[in-house]
């Protein structure tokens, strides 16, 4: 039988400084940035930091069939996507992930883009980013401590709805199965994830 979902009301991670400069386009150590410019976009990643309220949920479901066209879960639900089929080769289990920054951030993005703090709303942008993409490694690490007691462990890189030819149409089955509108995240009509700044991802479970 499939896992129940793990909700995760609130995750701490450290912050991935790193990847938000990359995500800005700066290489800390070798794009050189002045610190009147540095010390702005510190200010900003602090204040976007302010509003992040990491929440996230996590499932290990069943793999029924793994065919070359898709994957079939023992929920009953299918993935149609090649790549995916691919990726999960010689697994029998996934584990699907969801993680959302949450709604204050977004507000206070858009009210920076729309205004005329449009720097400030790049900063929030990407440090948004990468904070929800770091609270998926931390729930995938949460697992993956699991797993090494069962002799198992999850696949290398993940798999999100919108990749390849995983059709964005992919996120109605994942946020149902994960329940993330218990942490406050939504999808749209054309399957974008409310609020923006939300993930999902698949891992394979390999023993």
């Amino acid at each position: 039988m499939p896992t129940q979902v793990q909700v995760f009301p609130s995750i701490t991670i450290p912050v991935p400084f790193d990847a938000i400069y990359r995500r800005l386009g700066y290489k800390r150590g070798i794009t050189q940035v002045d610190k009147r410019s540095g010390e702005e976009i510190e200010r900003h990643i602090d204040h976007a930091l302010s509003l992040i309220s990491l929440k996230g949920a996590g499932r290990r479901v069943l793999l029924r069939e793994v065919t070359p066209r898709g994957v079939f879960l023992e929920t009953g639900d299918e993935f149609r996507s090649e790549k995916l089929a691919r990726f999960l080769k010689g697994c029998g289990e996934v584990l699907l992930m969801g993680a959302t920054a949450g709604d204050a951030v977004m507000e206070a993005i858009r009210g920076d883009t729309e205004g005329d703090a449009m720097t400030r709303g790049v900063v929030m942008d990407a440090t948004a980013s990468e904070m929800a993409d770091a609270a998926l490694d931390w729930i995938a690490g949460y697992y993956g401590h699991q797993l090494t007691r069962e002799n198992a462990r999850l696949t290398q890189g993940r798999f999100s709805a919108g990749y390849g030819d995983f059709l964005l149409e992919n996120q109605i089955i994942m946020h149902n199965l994960l329940e993330i509108d218990r942490i406050g995240v939504g999808i749209s009509e054309s399957c974008i994830l409310i609020p923006e700044k939300s993930v999902t991802a698949v891992m394979g479970i390999q023993r």
